[in-house]
């Protein structure tokens, strides 16, 4: 059984940093992508960024050239390194994982920026 335990969520100021790394189980190696979604009180949950096997990431308008994700097949992480913040981007985030045709989620963990 695979787990996703997030951390490194808090409070952060506009236009400060904050890093959240996704733990996996097991190896990360086998899975195909990757990535982060986010779900703001009231609103859908959304992608952020996601990073296939081969390291191709992809990012939501809203965030590109502010968050970076990256992963480590060695210690079995993805993070998203998060920078420039503001108050648009609280929210829960997600660690989301894909392996052949099954979808992994993470519990989430609490962002919240103040302005």
């Amino acid at each position: 059984q695979v787990q996703l335990v997030e951390s490194g969520g808090g409070l952060v100021q506009a236009g400060g940093s904050l890093r959240l790394a996704c733990a996996a189980s097991g190896s990360i190696f086998s899975f195909r992508t990757m990535a982060w979604y986010r779900q703001a009180p009231g609103k859908q949950r959304e992608s952020v960024a996601s990073i296939t096997s081969g390291g191709s990431t992809n990012y939501a308008d809203s965030v590109k050239g502010r968050f970076t994700i990256s992963r480590d097949n060695a210690k079995n992480t993805v993070s998203l390194q998060m920078d420039r913040v503001n108050p648009e981007d609280t929210a829960v985030y997600y660690c989301y994982a894909v392996r052949g045709v099954t979808a992994y989620w993470g519990q989430g963990t609490q962002v919240t920026v103040s302005s």
